[in-house]
């Protein structure tokens, strides 16, 4: 496996993440297993929720083909590394930036973070299965790129 090979199975596997992650989310976590979502979409007092488990089902995806990948030797390998790195920046920005389930990281001031964040405050008005919108995490709707630059400019923060 070359070093371009590998990296560009990495950086595929990420972008294709978004997408998988998008439709899994409106599809199948708002579909037959919002048993295991609907905790995400209710306040509670406990740091794990049911909603965790998506993650450890990722995770040993991962660490499936990181095992079997042989060292990197096998173009699977690097699937999972470009899953590892999806679920990386995932728990960076979604539990830790915008639900603050770490709390390190103070408000931003950038107006893509912003409008990330004003995005999937929009998905979290409803506490039910329907209704819901904005399913992405780092694709962000232009219209909340707008908003984030509006009030920026109207605040100067």
């Amino acid at each position: 496996m070359t070093t371009l090979a590998a990296i560009g199975i990495t950086l595929a596997t990420f972008g294709f993440m978004e997408f998988w992650a998008w439709f899994m989310h409106k599809f199948v976590q708002h579909g037959p297993l919002w048993f295991l979502h609907r905790s995400h979409h209710v306040r509670h007092p406990h740091p794990v929720e049911r909603n965790d488990l998506f993650f450890l089902i990722y995770g040993a995806i991962s660490a499936v083909l990181f095992i079997t990948g042989d060292n990197g030797g096998r173009w699977w390998f690097w699937v999972g590394v470009g899953i590892a790195c999806y679920g990386t920046v995932y728990f960076f920005v979604h539990d830790v930036l915008i639900h603050g389930r770490l709390r390190f990281w103070k408000k931003s001031q950038n107006t893509y973070l912003r409008a990330l964040n004003m995005a999937h405050k929009t998905h979290h008005k409803t506490t039910g299965r329907d209704s819901s919108a904005e399913f992405g995490l780092l694709w962000v709707s232009p219209k909340y790129l707008q908003l984030a630059r509006r009030k920026k400019i109207k605040t100067g923060n």
